[in-house]
């Protein structure tokens, strides 16, 4: 069962994003800030890590430059999920080694979708060195 860590402060998003994954057969476990969540990542890496941007303590940003820096998640595949629609978030997401990214609000289906396909890349052994 592959294992899906969720770092968002919302816990209505936390419960949304479990309604829509476990279903599939995920094992989603969730953290409600940064450095909890990157704690969560680096004890024992996910098979998928859903990232806020916008968190207390220590923004998405930040976790993912240490998720990517770290040797033991660096191959982790990243979904950035947040509220910020702009290019520019979307790019910086990209640049920063997210695998991908969804705005909030999403459509169950998508999210579930993407998670999907990147933990098929996992299985395949797709990914940065």
């Amino acid at each position: 069962m592959e294992r899906v860590l969720v770092v968002e402060d919302s816990a209505v998003i936390q419960r949304l994003i479990a309604v829509c994954l476990r279903p599939a057969g995920m094992e989603v476990e969730a953290r409600a800030d940064g450095p909890a969540g990157l704690a969560a990542a680096l004890a024992s890496p996910p098979d998928l890590l859903i990232l806020d941007v916008g968190l207390p303590h220590m923004d998405g940003w930040e976790v993912l430059d240490h998720v990517r820096a770290d040797p033991r998640t660096r191959r982790v595949k990243v979904l950035v999920l947040t509220a910020h629609s702009q290019e520019e978030t979307r790019e910086r997401a990209g640049r920063g080694g997210a695998d991908a990214f969804i705005t909030k609000p999403f459509r169950p289906d998508d999210l579930r979708r993407l998670a999907l396909g990147l933990l098929r890349e996992v299985e395949a052994g797709v990914g940065p060195a």
